[in-house]
């Protein structure tokens, strides 16, 4: 069986995109809500467990899910392959190979496209780990995206992940930022958008405005912003050694104090 951890804004599409495409295929989610295929008992998820997708909010989800609380290293006896798909320290999910059996293959996945990709199944992947194991897993992830980047052994993908969306914060800050300033001096913010996807400023957020579910939101601690604050502290975590990182605390102050935009 084939499960999806964490069935919100990005897992529930991605879960019905692998069902769509194969008929063994089972959410898990702590929250008691969903379909009937999403479920919150553990006895029903672990025991024909093979291959699963973690897309929980964080470092701490992921050790509950893996060690702690759900514990699935240790109750699902067929698991075979994870894919590490939340947007984490690439330092934390190093660690992580220490801790989960040889015999169970890793793989970072972490994917881009927001839930407009997810649900439209145009999802962009950076992977890390063995050639073999990354060609093995492109079928399944077909299912799910369009674009898929093999940036090199485990551990890469998150890599690549946490600098591009460091790249997506600071697009968010700065578009954000110019619409404001474009209101407060009567400029038509869609002739704005427009101009913008033809011209140098030209970005994925400005691109997406309409389509991108967190393009007119505030910053809370449950939402697509808070995340992207998250993933902004996930890249510094991971910052070389005397990095100059004033410019992406800049960039993760300003998306935190983001307020909706109506």
């Amino acid at each position: 069986m084939i499960g999806v951890a964490g069935c919100g804004r990005m897992g529930a599409p991605m879960l019905d995109a692998l069902r769509d495409g194969t008929s063994h295929a089972m959410g898990f989610d702590v929250v008691g809500k969903g379909p009937d295929h999403i479920t919150t008992d553990l006895d029903a998820f672990a025991p024909q467990l093979e291959t699963l997708f973690s897309v929980v909010r964080d470092a701490g989800e992921t050790d509950a899910l893996l060690f702690d609380t759900q514990n699935l290293i240790a109750v699902a006896p067929n698991l075979r392959r994870i894919f590490i798909c939340s947007t984490l320290s690439p330092r934390y999910v190093h660690t992580l190979r220490a801790r989960v059996p040889d015999h169970i293959t890793l793989i970072d996945a972490p994917m881009s496209g927001a839930q407009a990709g997810a649900q439209d199944r145009s999802l962009s992947f950076m992977l890390g780990g063995a050639q073999g194991d990354i060609d093995d897993a492109i079928p399944l992830l077909s299912l799910m995206g369009r674009h898929f980047h093999h940036m090199g052994p485990y551990g890469s993908g998150m890599q690549a992940k946490v600098l591009n969306n460091l790249l997506a914060a600071s697009h968010t800050a700065m578009t954000r930022l110019v619409l404001d300033w474009a209101d407060a001096t009567g400029l038509d913010t869609d002739r704005l958008l427009a101009l913008i996807e033809t011209s140098s400023g030209q970005n994925w957020l400005a691109s997406g405005f309409d389509t991108i579910e967190f393009a007119k939101d505030g910053h809370a601690a449950d939402n697509s912003i808070g995340i992207l604050v998250k993933d902004v502290a996930a890249a510094l975590d991971a910052a070389p050694d005397g990095a100059d990182t004033a410019l992406p605390q800049l960039v993760q102050a300003t998306v935190r104090a983001l307020t909706p935009r109506r």
